[in-house]
């Protein structure tokens, strides 16, 4: 996940060159990237509050041929740990939990307590909890093909050992997150989903934006896809796993709200100063003993490219691939939502492109 952060990293200095020139070289290059006849992306650059590029390029569904434009919702992946990470800190504001709240206090049904009452609510928000995946998804794809969050949490509650003590290390879980908005649930008193959309989206103006329930989103999404033996298709809700595990990655926007999203982080709307500020700071406990520094706030990447701090999160899962990223700096923000894995070797084609470009350039201002 984290190589994926860095792959798009690119995108961003080209986007201190606002001019025309630079703006229509980007389109021409991004619909050589993206056929208009195959899945595509989703693409917005924001400097300060001003969308300055929003474009849609290929088809949101092969079947109906429906084009994507910067409307277009796609599956977020991973990023949709950013809104469940931001619902637990509100609750956190509002002093009905604290992320040094153990697991024992909201899931007594731990088969270990030890483990359970050593790891805490900062440790899944940092992957650092040392709970190992214990989902048996390779062996039981057609139970994972609709069990929700509470499903594929119920393993994690079975663990007998750790990987390594809490806050230790750093070793990326999906099922931290499942366990997360299931905490969430329990303390609001309503579905996850729900209390998102009301203090998160609603209040951001993300009225498109939704969550998986259930169901699949029946109208204005993209659909998934992946190439197999020269044909497209569909991997997305249904086909692939864990799809319905929404608290890893069941949110459904496009990027048009999510810069909506970044807005209401920079302008506080759903979160105090202090709290953004907070969560987008690299956490780092006194137990720490990993091989390279730590780099994640409260489920916030951050690193330093280029003398800068970037801040953000990747996404992927099934045919879809994201990245949200902001350069505080230089208020900067940059979303690319994909509807089919790029291969590696475009994505580095990609990288290649905008590093010359931004040399040839200068990336200023």
């Amino acid at each position: 996940m984290r190589n994926i952060y860095i792959t798009f990293f690119c995108f961003i200095l080209f986007a201190c060159a606002p001019k025309k020139d630079a703006m229509e070289s980007l389109d021409t290059y991004l619909s050589s990237v993206f056929p208009a006849n195959e899945p595509g992306a989703a693409i917005l650059i924001m400097k300060r509050d001003s969308i300055i590029f929003a474009k849609g390029y290929g088809l949101a569904d092969m079947v109906t041929k429906e084009p994507i434009t910067p409307k277009t919702l796609f599956n977020l992946g991973s990023i949709s740990k950013t809104f469940v990470a931001s619902a637990a800190l509100l609750l956190q504001e509002q002093g009905k939990l604290s992320v040094e709240d153990s697991l024992l206090q909201y899931f007594p049904e731990f088969k270990n307590k030890e483990i359970a009452s050593k790891v805490k609510i900062k440790h899944l928000l940092t992957h650092t909890s040392g709970l190992p995946d214990n989902r048996n998804v390779a062996r039981d794809t057609v139970f994972y093909l609709t069990a929700k969050d509470s499903a594929n949490w119920y393993p994690e509650t079975r663990v007998d050992s750790l990987l390594f003590e809490p806050g230790s290390h750093y070793e990326y879980s999906n099922p931290a997150f499942n366990g997360l908005a299931l905490i969430v649930e329990k303390v609001s008193g309503m579905p996850w989903q729900r209390y998102i959309k009301q203090n998160i989206f609603i209040p951001a103006g993300m009225i498109s934006s939704t969550i998986t329930d259930g169901a699949y989103p029946s109208s204005g999404v993209s659909h998934g896809y992946v190439k197999h033996h020269g044909q497209w298709v569909e991997d997305d809700y249904g086909e692939e796993p864990t799809f319905p595990a929404a608290g890893n990655g069941g949110v459904w926007s496009s990027v048009e709200e999510l810069a909506l999203y970044e807005q209401a982080c920079r302008k506080h709307i759903f979160l105090k100063e202090e709290t953004i500020r907070d969560a987008r700071t690299v956490k780092r406990f006194a137990n720490w003993s990993g091989s390279e520094s730590p780099f994640i706030g409260w489920s916030w990447f951050v690193t330093k490219e280029n003398n800068l701090q970037i801040v953000g999160h990747p996404g992927s899962q099934g045919g879809f691939l994201a990245n949200y990223v902001v350069v505080p700096e230089k208020e900067i923000f940059f979303v690319i939502l994909c509807n089919t894995p790029r291969e590696e070797y475009e994505m580095k084609n990609i990288t290649r492109y905008f590093l010359n470009y931004i040399e040839q350039h200068h990336w200023y201002e």
